[in-house]
């Protein structure tokens, strides 16, 4: 569908609006956007993983077969504020500022919330926030201080005193009922009748450390969960920058899910015995880590059939656009990774279904690239709203509802992690990622350029490598796919507005290790050993 098109109909619908609001309530659907933290495209039964015989998500499940699944749905940052701040604005995090955990979206930047309001939408936000600011933008909230708790959890809500000091607290349950139950009461005592509504309903599980309910103690508890192939060692996996000269830097870049990172990994975390080998303690702690995560998703997925129900109940399953996603993707044992922050497909894929049976044909699936700032132009184009100007992402309606990519559609995401060697020991990096192929480059530094790892560039073959075990950078006959893709990322950099300006520290290290040449290797190698050499020595 055009943007002129879209546009004139938004107007429509406005005037409509403005001169008597019942005329149009039942010609826009409603829009619910769920979203769970952490939950990863591996952990969604319909996208055919290692996992989907175990059957983790059948209501998931539900919008895929009666909806569209998009396999090539990104993030531009695979953390949890920035990631929600691209969706909240539209822009990726070198627009809207939020580069890490510690950034926020005033109200007025709120955008997602504010067109949707402007458009005649009641506007709701119940759940993980984590974007610091008081959603203000919305009409209602209800939602979690920064990560909130898996039990006992309390919420802030509007009320006499400023923000944050309206607050409830749900006694004896867990975050995920608690969430849902929220949610239900919204729909009975707020939602109004005769107005869309536009719904953010979002969990905090099954975000590390993954707990559950008591409930799902005994779910999977006697199944051997299935390992990723390279969930064991692949010599030609990573690089210079994420293995080290000779490998010296394994110990140190990626927490783990067995000893490798001794500062950090599950085998240590979960207790598991000191005098099991190596191999046996990674796949016992793989095991433990496994089984909590998926039971957390298991309770997502129970309460997302009290959600559907109550949309089947009150006549709106049908009229409403919904979609389900989460915040980035999650390493699953990949690599013998944990967290998420990487580039790699496993962090870097976000879930991504939506169902409106009205437009969207049931059991459909596209495989063109969107990026989590396309998420809200998408949404205000169901709501007929057209894509304001100071948004960069785009609207991939057309999409959803013809599977076809509209001409010019972008053919690559752009990547860009910040937070060096933060919590998870992940080095600063940038890239991009085409249907075919993917170009990482590890800079390495923080934001001030300092505290430097060793620079080095990734490039995978995903048709012929789809797990991304073997870097091709430095094979010959991959010299020319290297150069064109390195040109591209420059291009696309140049093309989203990164320009390194945020911190010229940091782009000054880009820029000095872009070419990479034999003096440009032999320096990082020289990084790799002092770097080494400082963190054995603190030991």
């Amino acid at each position: 569908m055009s943007r002129t098109l879209i546009g004139s109909r938004a107007l429509i619908w406005m005037i409509a609006i403005a001169m008597a609001p019942w005329v149009v309530a039942d010609d826009r659907p409603n829009i619910l956007f769920i979203m769970s933290d952490d939950h990863t495209s591996q952990a969604v039964g319909a996208y055919g993983s290692r996992l989907a015989y175990l059957d983790p998500t059948p209501n998931l499940d539900r919008l895929a077969k009666e909806g569209m699944l998009f396999e090539n749905a990104f993030c531009t940052n695979s953390i949890c504020t920035p990631s929600r701040a691209c969706i909240m604005t539209g822009q990726y995090n070198h627009t809207n500022g939020v580069f890490d955990l510690n950034g926020r979206i005033e109200p007025k930047n709120q955008h997602l919330a504010k067109e949707m309001k402007k458009a005649g939408y009641q506007t709701a936000m119940i759940g993980k926030w984590h974007l610091k600011a008081e959603p203000a933008a919305f009409d209602y909230y209800c939602v979690l201080p920064g990560q909130g708790k898996y039990f006992d959890p309390e919420f802030r809500i509007q009320g006499d005193k400023p923000w944050p000091k309206n607050t409830i607290k749900k006694e004896g349950m867990h975050s995920t009922d608690a969430i849902t139950d929220i949610t239900l009461n919204w729909f009975d005592e707020v939602r109004e009748d005769g107005k869309p509504f536009f719904l953010m309903h979002h969990y905090k599980a099954p975000h590390d450390f993954f707990e559950y309910a008591p409930r799902y103690e005994e779910y999977l508890a006697e199944i051997a969960i299935p390992e990723p192939k390279n969930l064991w060692s692949q010599p030609q996996f990573g690089s210079l920058a994420t293995r080290g000269a000779n490998d010296e830097m394994m110990p140190y870049i990626g927490t783990s899910i067995g000893r490798r990172n001794p500062r950090r990994n599950y085998a240590s975390h979960y207790g598991v015995d000191s005098w099991l080998s190596d191999e046996d303690a990674k796949r016992e702690a793989y095991n433990i880590y496994m089984k909590h995560y998926l039971r957390c998703v298991k309770g997502v997925d129970d309460n997302l059939a009290r959600l559907f129900a109550k949309l089947e109940e009150t006549g709106q399953m049908d009229n409403t656009v919904i979609i389900y996603t989460g915040d980035q993707g999650f390493m699953l044992g990949e690599h013998d990774y944990m967290d998420k922050r990487w580039m790699y497909d496993e962090s870097q894929r976000m879930p991504f279904l939506v169902r409106y049976p009205k437009s969207v044909p049931a059991g459909s699936r596209s495989n063109a690239i969107v990026e989590n700032v396309d998420y809200g132009p998408t949404m205000l184009a169901f709501a007929g709203v057209e894509t304001p100007e100071y948004m960069q992402g785009k609207s991939f309606r057309e999409i959803c509802e013809t599977g076809q990519e509209p001409e010019g559609w972008k053919q690559e995401a752009y990547y860009r992690y910040w937070m060096h060697m933060a919590h998870h020991d992940n080095p600063g990096h940038l890239g991009i990622r085409t249907k075919t192929h993917k170009l990482i480059y590890y800079y390495g530094v923080n934001y001030e350029g300092k505290q430097q790892t060793p620079p080095g560039w990734e490039l995978y073959d995903l048709v012929n490598d789809p797990t991304e075990v073997v870097n091709q950078i430095d094979n010959p006959e991959y010299a020319e796919v290297a150069k064109k893709l390195k040109q591209r990322l420059a291009d696309l950099r140049e093309r989203v507005g990164d320009d390194g300006s945020h911190y010229p520290a940091v782009e000054d290290v880009v820029q000095e290790f872009w070419d990479y040449s034999d003096e440009d290797r032999q320096k990082a190698i020289e990084i790799s050993h002092e770097y080494a050499k400082a963190k054995q020595s603190q030991k």
